[in-house]
């Protein structure tokens, strides 16, 4: 199963003419294509889905999502075991 896990948007650049992003992920950091969040800019938040950014939510909701996934243990299929143990 493929999960659209939220992270930090904590750089935003240009790669070859496509808005790219660096988004954190409790420590983890991953770069997504921010190309369909026009809008979005340092510090919010977002879902990232097979490398796209897809929405904007809030802090709030961000980390209640997380928690629910930290509950049911896919976090850890998502991202890997350490990034559980950063954000715990």
């Amino acid at each position: 199963m493929c999960l659209g896990v939220p992270g930090k948007i904590i750089e935003i650049n240009d790669s070859a003419g496509i808005r790219m992003g660096k988004i954190d992920f409790g420590g983890v950091v991953r770069e997504a294509c921010l190309e369909a969040l026009p809008d979005a800019k340092i510090g919010d938040y977002t879902i990232v889905h097979a490398g796209f950014g897809l929405n904007i939510l809030s802090e709030e909701e961000a980390n209640e999502t997380l928690s629910l996934l930290r509950e049911m243990s896919l976090l850890d299929e998502e991202l890997g075991p350490e990034a559980s143990a950063q954000m715990g």
